[in-house]
């Protein structure tokens, strides 16, 4: 089955959504202009229930099928980035310093779409959650909300996200069962020495020798600490440290950022990590202070979901568009909070050639989002068929 015909005509209606929520980007929880534009639109389609102020600016509506059943929460984030526009586009960026770089507002047009179908025809039994996030690009909106209760509170049963994805084919579907997308920590090690002139190191206790050691040491995890075959990456990015070439600084600081799918890979790299930068610190007799923050969890989705969402997948755009056994990606995602309250599944849609994801000249590909808005309207008739 194809694009839905009702949601192929007012496709101009999700492209004017869409142009105008790239207009005004906010970030964070902090997006009013966003919020205030999507109530409006809900307002209008005639939704049951609108539930505002969860997480700050996020929204969950409702809307009633025919019948007793389930509910099922379909997410969109609409939060942006703090990149300055380079699109040159006629609807480009109105604050100065934001844009929607990772198609945040097609996200959001897409699910307004499949909600204004949805409303028009409740075609299917039970309830449908629209679950609109802030703040996933930074701040976990996904956690906030679900610690703010919206699970129990609105009894989703299973819950289901999509990402545009540039530079893959357009209407393409791609997801996988099990981790999809990684989990993502951060790390700083601060190095205390003492510094002295360049010529007369033996006085001193040197924080960049120090530092140079931890960050070959570090390596070690990857090769000689973790399993094989486990996928995980460690990236130190930044090394900071003295002021002059004569001069023995008194402290440097290393940054980096840890990659991981599992659990217990996670932990052994934290716990490694911690034991390294001790170790290293004694043996060049400096201090050092390891600070770990661990970030989004790894995005896990469920098999049965998956493999559902994958069905329903094919039915819009043929078998030989939709991958189900697509290659993890070590990007990190806040839906995964969202996976590990209830079951359900994240996909990635095609979007055609372009600029890539958090990119100043990144656009959104309007010819998508009718597919999208489909996809989220045939998963839910599919799965809660109506009530006869």
């Amino acid at each position: 089955m194809p694009i839905i015909n009702r949601i192929a005509d007012f496709a101009e209606d999700m492209t004017t959504w869409r142009r105008h929520l790239h207009t005004i980007p906010e970030l964070s929880f902090d997006c009013p202009k966003t919020a205030a534009f999507i109530k409006e639109r809900l307002q209008e389609f005639g939704v049951d229930e609108i539930h505002e102020g969860i997480a700050q600016t996020g929204i969950v509506a409702i809307i009633n099928g025919k019948g007793d059943g389930p509910t099922v929460g379909l997410r969109a984030d609409f939060d942006a980035l703090p990149i300055e526009e380079e699109t040159g586009v006629e609807y480009a960026s109105t604050h100065a310093g934001k844009m929607h770089a990772c198609g945040h507002d097609g996200h959001t047009a897409m699910l307004l779409g499949a909600a204004k179908y949805m409303v028009e025809t409740r075609n299917f039994s039970g309830r449908v959650a629209l679950i609109f996030q802030p703040a996933e690009e930074d701040g976990g909106g996904a956690q906030v909300m679900c610690q703010e209760g919206m699970m129990d509170r609105f009894d989703i049963a299973e819950v289901y996200g999509i990402h545009n994805f540039p530079g893959v084919d357009e209407g393409t579907f791609y997801t996988r069962p099990g981790p999809i997308m990684a989990a993502v920590d951060s790390f700083t090690i601060t190095i205390n020495g003492r510094g002295g002139h360049g010529a007369m190191p033996h006085e001193t206790a040197d924080p960049v020798v120090a530092a140079c050691g931890m960050v070959t040491a570090i390596q070690t995890i990857i090769s000689r600490n973790v399993k094989s075959g486990a996928e995980k990456v460690i990236s130190v990015t930044q090394i900071h440290t003295g002021s002059a070439s004569n001069v023995i600084p008194d402290t440097a600081m290393i940054n980096g950022t840890v990659r991981t799918f599992d659990v217990e890979t996670r932990d052994t790299i934290m716990k490694r990590m911690g034991e390294i930068v001790q170790g290293q610190a004694a043996s060049y007799g400096v201090t050092a202070e390891l600070d770990y923050e661990e970030g989004y969890p790894a995005t896990v989705n469920s098999e049965a979901q998956t493999a559902f969402a994958a069905g329903v997948a094919r039915g819009l755009v043929g078998e030989a568009k939709v991958d189900d056994n697509f290659a993890k990606v070590a990007g990190a995602e806040d839906f995964s909070y969202m996976l590990e309250e209830r079951p359900g599944s994240y996909l990635f849609l095609g979007a055609g050639p372009g600029a890539g994801l958090h990119h100043p000249k990144f656009n959104f590909n309007d010819e998508i989002a009718p597919l999208g808005a489909s996809f989220f309207a045939q998963l839910v008739e599919q799965l809660q068929p109506a009530a006869k």
